[in-house]
């Protein structure tokens, strides 16, 4: 089935009622006192965000903002797609697909929207297995799948040629896009990426002062922050009971990546993205029902018996932008394809499109317009 159909957003009175319903009745657990944040997300800023979620978050004008953007639906492989189609009127446009980092969705890039359409024809697409291109109907939904998919849904919207941009694991996704098809893809824009090391010493000399220290807060987030890779990549079906029956978990499970995947100088997470688009996107989680389902996609990584071998090097042109987050190293990037933009940010974390949306597109911009 290649059709192409409309889509919008309606959720039912009936499932506002029962969110707010199901907030109301939150079963509280204990916790020590004096904790923090150390030891997971604190009891009394939960509450707090609850309480909003359910009084003071209109989600029917979110609803109403989104359905504002083209929405469409197909179908690759018995797997559902979702992706919101903008085209700019500027007759040199460049269509441009990007891609979203777990626990994000399409709904991070409304900040940003009516900036990048003044260059681009966006393609805003929702992962396999999230929102509204889920629940995941099989296995086998690792990253090369991803990217196959992603391209087959260009061609069906008559793309030939086009760019591609994505944010932590959708930046895993465009790096195999333009591996596989470099007569299509014109250039690939990342920002959240992560890179790895071998085990050649060489790649440990010489490193700058601040290449150190993206490297040390690697190795400090596998030792400290790794708790939900491991559980999504491990059991994915048993955490989706807890997180699918309470919107509270389903919080929580979110909004902790929120505070520790943006830009350290913002105190609480809704100080780095808006408490309202931090809702918005938990929101979509909830009402799609799709929390098990994006876990499913770590399990794919981790279990894809090809993660790991090497693979060639890409040949399409790769801009990297860093927030004060990331943690890239420019010579373990340039192994998967000539990295010819490299921005050094002086603000905003993985959620760059909504921590610092000027930022984000005028570095998007910046590199398509030099290739």
């Amino acid at each position: 089935m290649t059709e192409i159909r409309p889509f919008r957003i309606e959720i039912s009175q009936a499932d506002l009622d029962d969110l707010r319903d199901r907030l109301s009745r939150t079963r509280w657990t204990p916790e020590i006192p004096g904790q923090g944040w150390q030891r997971g997300v604190p009891v009394d800023y939960l509450r707090g965000l609850a309480d909003y979620w359910a009084n003071g978050f209109d989600w029917r004008a979110v609803e109403a903002r989104l359905n504002e953007l083209p929405q469409f639906l197909t179908e690759v492989d018995g797997q559902t797609l979702h992706f919101a189609h903008v085209r700019s009127t500027n007759p040199d446009a460049v269509p441009l697909l990007i891609s979203h980092d777990w626990p994000g969705s399409f709904v991070l890039y409304l900040p940003v929207v009516e900036a990048l359409r003044e260059d681009f024809h966006l393609v805003l697409i929702s992962t396999p297995g999230v929102g509204y291109s889920g629940p995941l109907t099989g296995p086998g939904w690792a990253a090369p799948k991803i990217a196959a998919t992603f391209h087959e849904v260009m061609a069906r919207l008559g793309y030939e040629r086009y760019g591609v941009q994505g944010t932590g694991g959708g930046a895993a996704t465009v790096v195999e896009m333009g591996r596989q098809a470099p007569d299509k893809v014109i250039g690939v824009h990342v920002n959240g990426h992560i890179t790895f090391p071998s085990d050649d010493p060489a790649d440990f000399a010489d490193l700058t002062e601040a290449e150190q220290d993206r490297l040390r807060r690697l190795q400090e987030f596998r030792d400290d922050k790794m708790g939900f890779n491991v559980i999504q990549s491990t059991r994915p079906q048993t955490l989706a009971f807890g997180l699918h029956d309470s919107p509270v978990g389903q919080l929580a499970w979110i909004v902790e990546k929120y505070k520790e995947w943006t830009d350290p100088s913002a105190e609480l997470p809704e100080d780095a993205v808006g408490r309202d688009l931090l809702l918005a996107n938990v929101s979509l989680y909830w009402f799609t029902g799709t929390a098990g389902s994006s876990a499913n996609l770590y399990w794919e990584m981790t279990h894809d018996p090809n993660a790991w071998t090497p693979k060639p090097k890409s040949q399409v042109p790769l801009g990297v932008a860093l927030g004060v987050t990331d943690v890239t190293v420019r010579r373990f990037a340039e192994r998967e394809a000539p990295v010819t933009h490299w921005t050094e940010l002086p603000a905003g974390g993985n959620f760059l499109s909504a921590e610092e949306p000027k930022l984000f597109a005028d570095d998007v911009r910046a590199f398509f317009q030099a290739i």
